[in-house]
């Protein structure tokens, strides 16, 4: 039978098997004979009639499964095609593996004669996906762009876009007597910052143990070069994260996200620290809504300093007649 074609929904596989069925059961005997039995091809993905040959219906759809299982773990993946294709993998996940299991095409057991060309061939294919220094960094870097995302707990679109913006600074040269892990976490944090994904310079050092001050080196090296063009940090995006480490009330996020929309009205928000100033806003809505919170306490959750909070405190409060 013919595979089921790209873009087929599982209600259109199942009427292809309905109607299949339907015409089994209403075509007993052949329109041409008068004869049969109707029989499925299962290979040729025909039905026609066994006595005289005519093709009653032709490239029927499959909808069973694709794959052949050798092992107890094959059987139990159900998965009808491997991984997605990604920028996140050195070969974009489309190279070949050769299977561990010593076994030929119909499932039986290689000769022991042959096992060791078998095992040797599977050596090299493995070393001939990483020969080229190319591949050799993608893969270091890729490697380290995984754990960072993993601690971050970034989605899948920011990893793509971080891959392909690294990918990026590869093909110009930019890597070349740079390192690896900095010039990847600048990659990240061009992403989070292309996606609004709130994440900053500070967290990346963290994560990444590489100094705030070479990865921003490395971001600015690529902002220059490749002409990326960011938009500004929304302050409202950091409002939840910082209230879900300082222990705040939706009552109090809420107030804080209104008293940026305020300020953002006023232009009172312009030139401003995004971070620092969606911890002046919760540290407001705390005082209005009467929640026993400090300073010190909301600049712990954002990450920066008590002087800070208290000047945007104060613009905020004679900018909105708070």
């Amino acid at each position: 039978m013919s595979g089921v074609q790209d873009g087929l929904t599982a209600e259109h596989v199942k009427e292809s098997y309905s109607d299949l069925m339907r015409m089994r059961r209403s075509v007993q005997r052949c329109p041409r004979c008068g004869k049969g039995p109707m029989v499925v091809d299962t290979a040729g993905g025909e039905l026609f009639c066994s006595s005289c040959g005519y093709v009653v219906k032709d490239k029927i759809e499959e909808v069973g499964p694709e794959w052949r299982a050798f092992s107890k773990e094959e059987k139990d993946d159900r998965s009808r095609t491997g991984i997605p294709a990604s920028l996140a993998m050195h070969d974009m996940g489309l190279a070949t593996v050769i299977g561990i299991e010593d076994r030929d095409a119909s499932g039986k057991s290689l000769p022991s004669s042959i096992r060791a060309t078998i095992e040797r061939l599977r050596t090299w294919d493995g070393r001939s996906q990483i020969h080229e220094p190319i591949d050799r960094n993608l893969r270091q870097a890729f490697s380290e762009l995984d754990r960072l995302a993993d601690k971050l707990s970034v989605r899948d679109a920011v990893i793509e876009k971080s891959a392909y913006v690294y990918r990026k600074a590869l093909e110009r040269g930019l890597v070349r007597g740079r390192s690896i892990s900095a010039l990847i976490a600048a990659s990240l944090y061009a992403a989070c910052r292309d996606t609004e994904t709130p994440r900053t310079l500070k967290d990346l050092a963290y994560v990444s143990n590489v100094r705030k001050k070479d990865i921003a080196r490395c971001y600015r090296l690529l902002l220059r070069e490749m002409e990326l063009r960011m938009p500004v940090v929304n302050p409202e995006k950091s409002v939840s994260r910082i209230a879900s480490k300082a222990g705040l009330s939706e009552l109090a996020q809420r107030k804080a996200l209104g008293i940026l929309r305020q300020a953002q009205e006023t232009h009172t928000s312009a030139g401003k620290d995004p971070m620092g100033l969606a911890a002046a806003a919760l540290y407001v809505a705390c005082v209005v809504l009467g929640e026993n919170k400090t300073q010190k306490d909301v600049a712990e959750a954002a990450g920066v300093t008590e002087v800070t909070i208290r000047n945007r405190y104060k613009g905020l409060k004679a900018a909105l007649n708070l």
